[in-house]
């Protein structure tokens, strides 16, 4: 059987039976299957009813030893696997049990201060500055603010539905009252998109699930458009039609990594350095890590107190016993 046959049909059963009903998002779609294609193919092509524990061993043994993946890379690939036996072939082996997953190392967050933001945003204009503004303003990851549809925006109310976000978990969050001004000229040249799309005979967006059966003519909904739309249409990989996509994130990161640099901020600051100082910030300023962790949208209370860690708390912080001499 050659590599070009054997994970065609492996593969389109992974997206069609099991992918596609999960509801899985189409990026961890395309991740696990690039995933899988990699153990196949470092196990000399064999199907993997064929494979076992040491297969998988020695995968997964190449990618921290000879190819020096991070941890969460690792893990991923492992998910990937799990997945492949236990959801698309329906086999639960004793060895998949018996898997520990790389323990991923305890960094602190990178944070920059208040001067060094506004530093920052100054360099940026345009929709990156808004981006990177509701980033650090509303505590939104960067995937997160370029997926915010028209009626996930409450200007009246200065806030923000995230929808779908990690886990899959809705949340709501502040909008900052200097950004409404922004985003309704930024909503008027969305609309313009929009209208333009559809007197050229398109307008459609992507529906998360079955959203567009079940509410007919919802994709052409001004509602569900994108407030951050793409250049040009593209392909929806789910059904081959034309449609407006969001604006894609290396469009705002290109833009943050020249900002930081110019700036001459000294540490390795990227779009998701805005939403830990969020957060750092509002610690700073008294805020119960309670109601912190409601606005990022964390389970656990433990992942938001890491910012305990870099946060100067109490009446400028903790001083030096050398600055009291």
């Amino acid at each position: 059987m050659t590599d070009n046959n054997k994970p065609k049909g492996l593969f389109s059963a992974v997206r069609d039976r099991r992918m596609r009903r999960l509801g899985l998002a189409y990026r961890t779609e395309e991740s696990y299957i690039a995933w899988m294609r990699r153990f196949i193919r470092h196990s000399g092509g064999r199907h993997p009813r064929e494979l076992g524990a040491d297969d998988a061993e020695a995968f997964l043994t190449h990618l921290a030893v000879e190819r020096r993946c991070a941890v969460s890379t690792q893990n991923q690939a492992l998910s990937a696997i799990l997945f492949l036996y236990r959801e698309v072939l329906g086999i639960e082996l004793p060895w998949m049990e018996n898997f520990q997953r790389a323990k991923r190392p305890k960094y602190l967050p990178i944070v920059l201060s208040e001067q060094e933001v506004a530093k920052v945003l100054s360099l940026l204009e345009g929709v990156p500055w808004l981006v990177a503004s509701l980033l650090y303003g509303s505590g939104l990851r960067l995937l997160e603010a370029l997926r915010l549809r028209v009626q996930d925006v409450m200007l009246s109310r200065n806030q923000l539905m995230v929808r779908h976000a990690k886990g899959g978990k809705d949340r709501r969050t502040i909008l900052p009252k200097s950004l409404v001004l922004p985003l309704q000229l930024q909503l008027e040249k969305a609309r313009e998109v929009h209208r333009r799309d559809l007197d050229a005979g398109y307008g459609a967006v992507s529906l998360p699930f079955a959203l567009a059966r079940k509410y007919e003519g919802a994709e052409r909904d001004w509602r569900w458009q994108y407030i951050f739309p793409a250049s040009r249409r593209g392909v929806d990989p789910h059904d081959g039609e034309s449609k407006r996509h969001h604006l894609h994130e290396s469009v705002v990161q290109r833009a943050m990594k020249t900002a930081v640099r110019s700036s001459g901020v000294n540490v390795r600051a990227s779009c998701h350095t805005l939403r830990h100082s969020f957060a750092t910030h509002l610690l700073e300023a008294g805020q119960d890590i309670r109601t912190i962790q409601e606005l990022l949208g964390h389970s656990d209370l433990s992942t938001t107190q890491i910012y305990t860690h870099v946060a100067n708390l109490g009446p400028g912080g903790v001083k030096s016993p050398l600055d009291r001499l």
